[in-house]
């Protein structure tokens, strides 16, 4: 069972935007998708928690949390396998950690956990809180950005992943992801 939480092998490079909601992560992963010509996995919570939305008006719940990470995997197995050098991670299994243990008071399932934190990448790039929050049916901290951010940061350092900080306007934090990818690129 839990096998399809599980990353298939491969050689290529795998980056993850990482931080809080509305940080930039998607735009950035198109962006970064578009410049590479390969594909990015889109957050897999997204559709799934706006269809519940749409459906039931209900949001996310803790039985929700090991679906979206399955679903996040089988995206990300499906998609790498279409990439070319690099692949260009919305999100992984880590952030879904950092938002159950932030939602349920610390919490979070340990098969979740698991994978987590046995599922590898080249790179985090972590997306500061310096651009405007926009609001949609899912998102709910507007007013807790920065204590997000240093929970996500915090996170990274605690598990010793290797993560740059990206901040300023879109083409910098571009540039600046770009010059970064491109060091493993160059291994």
């Amino acid at each position: 069972m839990d096998k399809k939480f599980k990353q298939e092998s491969s050689n290529i490079v795998k980056v993850v935007l990482f931080g809080p909601e509305s940080t930039g992560k998607t735009t950035l992963s198109e962006q970064l998708a578009r410049h590479y010509n390969t594909v990015w996995v889109p957050e897999y919570a997204r559709e799934y928690l706006q269809n519940k939305w749409n459906n039931e008006r209900k949001t996310c719940e803790p039985s929700d949390l090991l679906p979206i990470a399955e679903g996040q995997i089988r995206l990300e197995n499906q998609l790498t396998k279409k990439a070319t050098k690099v692949l260009i991670c919305d999100t992984d299994l880590l952030e879904t950690k950092v938002y159950s243990e932030a939602y349920y008071v610390g919490h979070c399932d340990p098969v979740l956990e698991k994978y987590a934190l046995e599922n590898t990448y080249n790179l985090y790039l972590l997306t500061y809180i310096d651009i405007p929050w926009e609001e949609d049916d899912l998102r709910d901290k507007p007013n807790e950005r920065e204590k997000m951010f240093l929970y996500f940061k915090d996170t990274l350092e605690k598990y010793n992943k290797n993560f740059i900080i990206l901040k300023g306007e879109k083409k910098l934090r571009l540039k600046t992801a770009i010059n970064y990818i491109d060091k493993f690129l160059e291994k």
